[in-house]
């Protein structure tokens, strides 16, 4: 199995292990990362709730997975594991999170080009009957409009922040 394999596995272990150990703490999983950094390897879990979370929070979190990793043992050798907040720029990953961040500046990009384009940015509408719905802002050529981009269409979408 290849390295890229090797990693999704991991990942995919990793959401089915935590996730109920998340979800039982009133929190959600947002994304899990298995990264290689400086020869180092960071099991990385991003974890959120309405209002956001807490450094508390996070350690009740790193201290409940660490001891469910520790029983199973299932990640081969040494890695470093971090539970933190997914930040300004959450990634959207899930259909209910095109729902609930409503509202909000987006970027999505695309797997192929829609309506000629593959990067966006703009007003997240909401999700409706498999469509990701933004207002894109006016701009020199063209006027403030709507674009519908099908669900399975989107390779990645987190909230946008300008500073």
């Amino acid at each position: 199995m290849g390295r890229q394999g090797l990693a999704s596995r991991i990942v995919t272990l990793v959401e089915d292990l935590a996730r109920p150990i998340v979800e039982a703490m009133g929190l959600e999983l947002v994304e899990v990362e298995w990264v290689r950094e400086g020869g180092r390897r960071f099991l990385r879990l991003y974890i959120d709730r309405e209002g956001g979370v807490t450094l508390d929070d996070c350690e009740a979190v790193s201290r409940s997975v660490e001891a469910e990793l520790d029983r199973l043992d299932p990640i081969p050798g040494s890695y470093y594991l971090e539970v933190s907040s997914p930040g300004l720029e959450r990634p959207l990953k899930r259909d209910a999170d095109f729902v609930r961040f409503a509202g909000r500046k987006v970027r999505v990009i695309t797997y192929a080009p829609v309506e000629g384009r593959k990067e966006f940015v703009g007003e997240l509408l909401g999700l409706v009957e498999g469509q990701v719905r933004l207002r894109l802002p006016a701009s020199r050529q063209e006027p403030e409009r709507e674009v519908a981009i099908p669900r399975d269409q989107v390779a990645k979408a987190h909230l946008y922040v300008e500073f």
